[in-house]
């Protein structure tokens, strides 16, 4: 886990998130005020999208491309 700027689709800008899980530019999940969100990242401009309207995970702690177990965060530090 690292924290990072990326685009943020409801704000049309850039925030900081939270970068959880990443198995390629097309399969990242990201936390975005709490909410676990679908990401990609762009190789060509250096940054990542984050979908925290459209790509809210239905099941928290579940990548919906590989199927991987996302602790919380805090399970994630120790």
């Amino acid at each position: 886990m690292f924290r990072t700027k990326a685009q943020v689709h409801s704000l049309n800008t850039r925030d900081e998130v939270a970068i959880l899980h990443e198995n390629g530019p097309n399969d990242v999940i990201a936390e975005y005020r709490g909410k676990r969100c679908t990401a990609i990242y762009n190789v060509f401009v250096g940054l990542y999208y984050v979908d925290d309207i459209y790509g809210v995970l239905p099941d928290q702690h579940k990548c919906p491309n590989c199927g991987e177990y996302l602790p919380d965060s805090d399970q994630r530090a120790s």
